[in-house]
């Protein structure tokens, strides 16, 4: 089965981080990607830019609003689609994402959703 694991931070907090601080934190994402690809765990994963656009439907109409207003001081900062026998083994393999291990002080999480499709175009 596929999860996906959605990694939240605090943009404010990441933008104070030297840009050296940021390259080794993006490292730390990167060997872990590498290990993934290696155990054939990894199926996708991606980083995000903190800019977003919201579209929502009112009254009828598609609203289109700048940013991520999602309620919460937390944004999707990246994501990893990964292949897993279970939740359990999923959440195992979070664990080891630098956004559960490294970013307390960052306001990072990782967030683990079983995917019920997910179809690969190329």
């Amino acid at each position: 089965m596929r999860y996906l694991l959605l990694a939240y931070g605090d943009e404010k907090k990441c933008k104070a981080l030297t840009d050296e601080q940021m390259q080794a934190l993006g490292r730390k994402c990167a060997d872990l990607d590498e290990r993934l690809k290696q155990t054939g765990r990894l199926v996708s994963s991606g980083s995000l830019s903190w800019d977003a656009t919201t579209i929502r439907p009112k009254n009828g109409e598609s609203v289109i609003t700048d940013g991520p207003f999602i309620e919460s001081h937390e944004i999707v900062g990246g994501f990893v689609i990964i292949e897993a026998h279970d939740m359990n083994e999923a959440l195992q393999i979070a664990k080891l994402h630098p956004a559960a291990t490294l970013g307390e002080h960052l306001g990072w999480a990782v967030e683990v959703r079983p995917m019920e499709a997910c179809e690969l175009l190329r």
